[in-house]
């Protein structure tokens, strides 16, 4: 049975969605209240300052981000299929991610561009992504270090594909890129298992 959506929800979900397609910066307490279609007032009782906001904006995000990293290490098949599971996000959210950007990414850059002290909590969502790929790539017999190496160049590859799809409105980069990306992760296995092998020879 699903609960109901309490006012403070449907609050944070919408400041998600504007933080995310507008920008935290140009989105004001008025566009936030609109959207959840109740009065100033009502909205002062729950949220006193745009920045509370922010702090449950992340929170949500990190929440959502630990079911999805969750719901990856339950529903894939080994650790090769779970990496194969971040590359995909990139397709399932490319028509957002065209139009807005990489939501993680956005809204960090714009946090220190604002020298905001939010910055590290948002950064908290990239901290997620790094620790979980870094166990897959150690579950596929990597040592830690060159895991966390492994772990970071994914991420960066998938900001830099997201930016740059975003810059030039283009999905079909997108859907190129993640192909090389899978071809990139069967190399690093591939060059695993050779390594594995002299040691065993």
């Amino acid at each position: 049975m699903l609960m109901p959506v309490s006012k403070r929800q449907q609050i944070v979900a919408e400041a998600d969605r504007l933080f995310y397609e507008q920008g935290f910066e140009f989105t004001s307490f008025a566009n936030i209240a609109d959207a959840v279609q109740i009065s100033r007032g009502n909205f002062y009782y729950h949220f006193k300052t745009k920045d509370e906001i922010l702090d449950a904006v992340i929170a949500l995000r990190l929440d959502r981000t630990r079911q999805m990293l969750d719901d990856w290490q339950q529903s894939g098949e080994d650790p090769k299929a779970r990496i194969a599971c971040f590359i995909q996000i990139l397709i399932v959210n490319g028509n957002k991610i065209v139009k807005y950007g990489c939501p993680v990414g956005s809204l960090t850059s714009e946090l220190a561009k604002l020298n905001h002290q939010a910055l590290t909590r948002a950064n908290d969502l990239f901290g997620l992504f790094r620790q979980w790929l870094a166990g897959q790539f150690m579950a596929l017999g990597f040592p830690q270090h060159q895991a966390d190496t492994l772990a970071m160049h994914l991420l960066a590859r998938s900001q830099g594909i997201a930016t740059l799809a975003n810059a030039f409105d283009d999905m079909a980069f997108i859907e190129q890129e993640v192909q090389q990306l899978n071809q990139w992760l069967e190399q690093q296995l591939a060059g695993q298992a050779e390594s594995d092998n002299s040691k065993e020879s």
